[in-house]
């Protein structure tokens, strides 16, 4: 589940004078920025595509329109499902020192959507400059009101439990039974389910919803159909498939991708 034992690239950010350092890039579907970790806090924000985070600790897919925010000094791996357009803000650790201390998908809102935008033109923000400094505490007082999604998949450290879970991962579609999953596994499912309680916090089932929703996201940010994402999730029908985003995001699928296409050509005429 975790590939996190391997070398790490530290990315020094923090020497720079500026309180606020950005950087835009784009990428191409299934491309991986390796294990890496930075001196200071980042947000991650994607104006199209969707990405996938990993750390040891957890996995977090991040959809069009929302963001992910990485403290100083954890090391993570991004994977991009489809084209994605990327864009950082990268934070001094003493002024984000309210901010939160644990990685998370947020929800991005407008007025902190076109800050990021701007900060992005400028390059880097200092706070010796008055203009750059408003949108800094602008920025700051925006990040302090962020709301969490729960777009994350907690990694397991427990052999059997570990063994079930890339079981589940790996396969898509209809996957083998429970039983036979747990027997090749060497637990029972008394067992497998309160061991994925102690660990996540979590119901195994709550966790396997979790891992089908975020399979999901990221074969929609692929530009997969909807159905075709259902089945290959492992819903039952793409009504059940539906009601799970919607839950989860508060709209279907299709409003929510197509409106994400809108956002994106608005935001290049602007």
């Amino acid at each position: 589940m975790s590939n996190m034992r391997q070398v790490v690239i530290v990315d020094r950010v923090a020497h720079s004078a500026d309180a606020i350092v950005t950087l835009t890039r784009d990428y191409v579907a299934g491309y991986t920025i390796p294990l890496h970790l930075h001196d200071c806090h980042q947000l991650v924000y994607a104006s199209r595509g969707v990405m996938t985070v990993r750390a040891d600790k957890g996995t977090w897919v991040v959809p069009t329109h929302r963001g992910v925010w990485i403290p100083k000094g954890m090391p993570h791996a991004i994977t991009m499902s489809g084209n994605v357009a990327m864009r950082t803000l990268y934070l001094k650790p003493r002024r984000a020192r309210a901010l939160p201390h644990e990685c998370g998908v947020i929800n991005i809102s407008p007025l902190l959507q076109q800050l990021i935008f701007h900060a992005c033109t400028l390059g880097s923000l200092n706070t010796k400059v008055r203009a750059q400094r408003h949108v800094i505490d602008i920025i700051i007082d925006q990040l302090q009101v962020i709301q969490m999604v729960p777009l994350q998949l907690p990694h397991l450290t427990d052999p059997r439990a570990l063994r079930v879970a890339e079981t589940l991962q790996a396969e898509s579609g209809c996957n083998p039974s429970l039983r036979q999953i747990f027997k090749a596994c060497g637990a029972s499912r008394r067992t497998i389910e309160r061991l994925f309680l102690d660990e996540t916090g979590m119901t195994f089932g709550k966790w396997r919803q979790q891992l089908r929703l975020l399979r999901a996201l990221r074969l929609l940010g692929e530009g997969s159909k909807v159905t075709h994402v259902a089945l290959e999730a492992g819903y039952s029908t793409p009504s059940a498939f539906i009601a799970a985003f919607r839950a989860a995001l508060g709209t279907t699928p299709a409003r929510y991708f197509g409106q994400s296409v809108a956002d994106e050509a608005r935001s290049v005429k602007s």
